[in-house]
């Protein structure tokens, strides 16, 4: 799913993306993941990416800008009203970037402390059935532990 999506996009931005990354919990084998793959572009101009929004939304993603994060453009896509993709737009440089691609890294290098993770989100999908704020949060502890170990290697 990730190769024929990344696919589709590059279809639109070719000329603006760098490269391209699989990161979240679809792209560390064998632990528990949402059906949502994560995609990461990394572009040479973040201003431009806006410029995209309507070939984007023919392709159904829905536009969301920064969505919390500075010098982010993230998209949605959903299909028949379930949540199938999210992309997180770039700029190259930006130090997101490299945590995001270095958790994927040490997690599939250190398969232990992935599956910690993986009954981590199981634990937290229970206690949360309908509060993704509670789940997101219950997860912040055990990300910030990783991405500090990510970056010392």
């Amino acid at each position: 799913m990730f190769a024929e999506e990344s696919a589709r996009l590059a279809g639109i931005l070719s000329t603006e993306i760098v490269a391209c990354h699989h990161i979240g919990s679809t792209a560390i084998p064998g632990i528990l993941a949402k059906p949502i793959v994560d995609i990461l572009l990394e572009v040479k101009d973040i201003q431009k990416i806006d410029s995209y929004n309507n070939q984007l939304i023919g392709l159904g993603y829905l536009p969301r800008g920064e969505y919390g994060i500075p010098g982010r453009r993230y998209f949605i896509k959903e299909i028949n009203v379930v949540r199938t993709y999210h992309v997180h737009t770039f700029q190259t440089g930006n130090p997101e970037i490299a945590r995001h691609v270095n958790f994927r890294d040490y997690l599939i290098a250190h398969p232990a402390e992935a599956q910690a993770y993986s009954r981590l989100k199981a634990e937290l999908a229970q206690q949360y059935p309908q509060d993704i704020n509670g789940y997101v949060e219950g997860k912040t502890d055990f990300i910030r532990s990783v991405d500090e170990k990510a970056s010392a290697r």
